[in-house]
């Protein structure tokens, strides 16, 4: 067994923690094998602040309950009260909630027979929710023989969660409401740094910030305003045609639902 395949499994045990914190559901047991989960991770930490991180979140579960980090998730993902922190690729790379990264990961997906469960399944498929999901699933997979998906997850890697996962992390720890989101986030760049040297890739340098400027107000001729109505019309119908060549993303359990 080479390195890789023996660190396989806690990889897998990280990712399916990571998937338990950051998938939104409304089910009670939304946390179901959280606490399990942080016994062995604990057990077994990356390093020493990592494990203190973990510590944390058990201890805000055990004294506070899963509903209090359920409220937690809301503050910082959805309440429009707070500064709510996004969680997508497309919107850290080019500022939009869904865009080119959505596809990306859409096309990886459709190279698997991974199929998303949407009646479950709300969120972008570019979300931290879905990404670390997905590659909780490949892991699992790689790890049950089926070696052909490696390249995927080193693509999954590299060209979506490598690049955007840095800024998020930093969101998540700085947001106001966030508590053992905080410790989380700590136990994530810790993890993410472990990714880094398991798939042999750098830290991205820092982009520049996009930030979407609405136009100012404008008097068009009806001939103007139609003419930029084709050409939207016209650019819509070129990513849908793209889009549509994606599978629908459904499937059975057997097949591996997210």
């Amino acid at each position: 067994m080479n390195y890789q395949e023996s660190v396989n499994p806690a990889r897998s045990l990280y990712y399916g923690f990571m998937s338990k914190m950051f998938v939104f559901s409304a089910r009670e047991d939304r946390y179901d094998g959280v606490i399990e989960a942080l016994d062995v991770l604990i057990a077994n930490p990356m390093d020493e602040n990592s494990c203190e991180a973990l510590k944390e979140i058990k201890e805000f579960i055990e004294t506070r309950g899963t509903e209090a980090l359920a409220n937690e998730y809301d503050d910082i993902f959805s309440n429009p009260e707070t500064s709510v922190v996004r969680d997508t690729a497309s919107y850290y790379d080019e500022g939009l909630e869904s865009a080119k990264k959505r596809v990306v990961v859409k096309n990886f997906l459709g190279k698997t027979k991974i199929r998303r469960n949407e009646a479950i399944f709300k969120d972008n498929e570019d979300s931290v929710g879905f990404l670390v999901t997905f590659m909780h699933e490949l892991c699992e997979l790689i790890i049950k023989g089926e070696t052909q998906y490696e390249t995927v997850q080193h693509c999954l890697f590299t060209e979506v969660i490598n690049e955007f996962f840095d800024e998020f992390i930093v969101n998540l720890y700085e947001h106001e409401k966030s508590n053992a989101y905080k410790s989380l986030a700590i136990v994530l760049n810790a993890f993410l740094e472990f990714e880094r040297l398991y798939f042999k890739v750098s830290k991205p340098k820092p982009k520049e910030k996009v930030i979407k400027i609405e136009e100012p107000c404008e008097y068009i001729s009806d001939e103007e305003a139609k003419r930029r109505a084709e050409n939207r019309i016209k650019r819509n119908s070129a990513a849908l045609h793209e889009s549509c060549n994606m599978e629908v993303f459904t499937g059975t359990e057997e097949e591996g639902d997210l």
